[in-house]
């Protein structure tokens, strides 16, 4: 379903938006932020895995063991086509540059619904741009499965008001994306106002109407374990229906050991509460084997129900080069694995 639901969300957004001050305030001056909601049971639950601690040898270990259960040379021929087939299905296809435009998008959306340019492989999971070219993307995308996601509230950096940030997430809403892909404010992570940070995640939550929201930690900035732990179970409770490390805008992207961190907390968070939530690692992922290492440690975290373009994704546009060449290779009975 696209934008037409959103007109209720769009009224309780735009109410707390307009209620709410930045905790620095405007010119500086410190304001108090509107009272979150009573904790619910589940909730405190919560509350108590963000106390956790993360064990950085123990992430490292299971690092090491997921990688070398992904070694191709372990796979059959057919396993390994089958994974790489299957992490083409898991490509979120992007574009995010100032010199975008609606035929770049075309160009791009042709290639989401037909990777491989003659009809050999799936489609891609969705194709993300700004928001001002969501409505290219859904008319070039009419009729496939393909997704339409959209960057917005005040990416890829979340230095915006609120008021700012909701009214972009709603313009993308309304202009048909399926998925809305914002950031979290680290800058309130970093300076110690974590509830604000989640409140805003909150906010945007209800501003998406019927799409689906990922928000983004750049994990990169906020480098310690236990805080993106912290952050991931926050978005989490907040709403998010992705949890993703990075906005692919800044030196620090995706890695194994953090996207394990992310992926402990989603498994944390489901076993307590029933509710299931995406991982997508952004930014530096361009290789096969990269891609292999990335699904296995899905696979060993959270089992094979995870294993699916429903909850997991790449964003990784370079990555899908590599693996149409390489599954072109293995279908002529030429592996490029060593």
């Amino acid at each position: 379903m696209r934008a037409s639901d959103n007109t209720a969300a769009e009224n309780r957004s735009s109410d707390v938006a307009t209620a709410y001050i930045h905790p620095m305030g405007r010119g500086g001056s410190q304001h108090n932020a509107p009272d979150l909601p009573r904790p619910t049971k589940n909730d405190l639950a919560i509350g108590s895995l963000m106390a956790e601690h993360v064990d950085s040898i123990d992430i490292e270990g299971r690092v090491l063991e997921a990688v070398a259960q992904s070694d191709p040379g372990k796979l059959t021929k057919d396993e390994r086509l089958a994974r790489l087939v299957q992490a083409v299905t898991m490509v979120d296809l992007t574009t995010l540059e100032g010199s975008d435009t609606p035929e770049k998008v075309e160009k791009l959306c042709a290639r989401a619904k037909d990777p491989a340019g003659d009809g050999s492989l799936p489609p891609v999971a969705a194709v993300c741009v700004y928001p001002a070219l969501v409505r290219t993307a859904v008319e070039a995308l009419r009729g496939s499965p393909v997704r339409v996601a959209s960057v917005a509230g005040g990416f890829p950096h979340g230095q915006t008001p609120l008021e700012a940030k909701v009214a972009e997430v709603r313009f993308a809403a309304q202009e048909g994306a399926d998925e809305i892909d914002v950031v979290f404010s680290r800058n309130l992570l970093l300076s110690g106002h974590e509830d604000l940070a989640e409140f805003e995640i909150a906010v945007m939550k209800e501003a998406c109407g019927q799409a689906h929201l990922k928000v983004i930690l750049e994990t990169g900035e906020l480098k310690d374990y236990d805080l993106i732990r912290r952050a991931s179970l926050r978005a989490i409770r907040a709403g998010a229906d992705f949890i993703k490390t990075s906005t692919g805008k800044t030196a620090e992207n995706a890695t194994l050991p953090v996207t394990l961190v992310m992926l402990d907390a989603i498994r944390d968070y489901y076993l307590r509460t029933g509710r299931r939530v995406g991982m997508k690692p952004a930014g530096g992922i361009r290789t096969s084997e990269q891609a292999l290492q990335y699904l296995s440690l899905l696979e060993r975290t959270l089992g094979p129900d995870w294993v699916s373009n429903e909850l997991f994704r790449f964003g990784a546009s370079s990555l899908l080069d590599a693996l149409t060449y390489y599954i072109g290779s293995e279908r002529d009975g030429v592996s490029l694995f060593h």
